[in-house]
């Protein structure tokens, strides 16, 4: 089992974790419908990703014509 030799200071060891705090995420712009987005993602809002229509979404989609 590890057994230090000296005490580590607090100072010591919060400057060692420094780094370990999270970032903020980077929202970008939809280019479509201008909501924000995360960047590389289709747009949760209108379904578009660089400018084409990847994912159709429910509200634009007439469920009894697919049924008759």
């Amino acid at each position: 089992m590890a057994v230090q030799q000296n005490k580590v200071s607090k100072s010591r060891r919060n400057n060692r974790r420094s780094h370990d705090s999270l970032t903020a995420a980077n929202p970008n712009e939809c280019s479509n419908c201008g909501e924000l987005k995360r960047p590389h993602h289709i747009c949760a809002a209108c379904g578009h990703y660089d400018n084409t229509e990847v994912v159709a979404l429910v509200d634009e989609i007439d469920l009894e014509d697919d049924a008759a």
